[in-house]
């Protein structure tokens, strides 16, 4: 399919959140996405969390040590669906194209939980230690989104390469949140120039790393030997 075709084929679902499934652990995830919805997430506490999903408290311990990583359980979830799907025709595109089309299709997969994200941004932007956790759960994703897009994130450049990628997306889901157009113009626009600026920044990590070593390290130190020592005098 061609470039203009995939890209005009993108959908915001609106359709409620669909069930996990009838584990402890699903209806916990799934109590928790739906009070974001409503509620900040430092309004809501492990008991609000049970009694939403009905279960027990000792059973939402027996899965779960905090609210937080109840939310990170979700953003699991939304790495399986990613991983899960795929067009075996984006092979052959560019880089730039291939992981467009991974990032659209974790944006449809979020596209049901889209207030509670938001929920989060807003109260990442007030805790500094929730942003913190918050971009290690990203950059975690991110991994595993560049390996399905066929991007290497091994060693440290592969390191910098999720970083930077979390860092991206973080910046395209403050347009998508806010996005009215079932098509997902604005959100898509933002993901290109964010592409376009990584690329950029790419092709200068790679060049950097081509500097010949010596050349940062400064000019080696030349050792004295006996064409070095100086004259005598006469």
């Amino acid at each position: 399919m061609a470039r203009k075709s995939k890209r005009a084929a993108r959908r915001s679902s609106a359709s409620p959140p669909p069930s996990r499934g009838s584990s402890d652990r699903d209806k916990a995830v799934d109590a928790l996405m739906t009070l974001l919805a409503d509620h900040s997430f430092e309004e809501i506490g492990l008991a609000e969390v049970a009694d939403k999903a009905g279960i027990k408290l000792s059973q939402l311990r027996a899965e779960f040590g905090s609210v937080l990583a109840i939310y990170a359980q979700h953003v699991k979830d939304i790495d399986r669906i990613v991983l899960s799907g795929g067009d075996e025709d984006m092979a052959d595109e560019p880089p730039r194209e291939r992981v467009f089309d991974v990032l659209m299709r974790r944006l449809e997969a979020m596209a049901p939980y889209r207030e509670a994200v938001r929920s989060m941004i807003v109260s990442a932007r007030r805790s500094p230690g929730l942003a913190f956790a918050l971009n290690a759960m990203a950059v975690r994703s991110q991994t595993w989104m560049l390996e399905a897009a066929g991007i290497s994130t091994a060693g440290p450049r592969g390191a910098l390469r999720a970083q930077g990628s979390a860092v991206l997306f973080a910046r395209v889901l403050s347009v998508w949140v806010d996005e009215q157009d079932e098509n997902l113009d604005r959100s898509m626009a933002a993901l290109d120039r964010g592409l376009v600026a990584a690329e950029r920044w790419a092709g200068f990590l790679g060049d950097l790393c081509a500097i010949p070593s010596f050349i940062l390290r400064g000019p080696r130190r030349r050792r004295r030997g006996h064409h070095d020592e100086e004259p005598e005098a006469a």
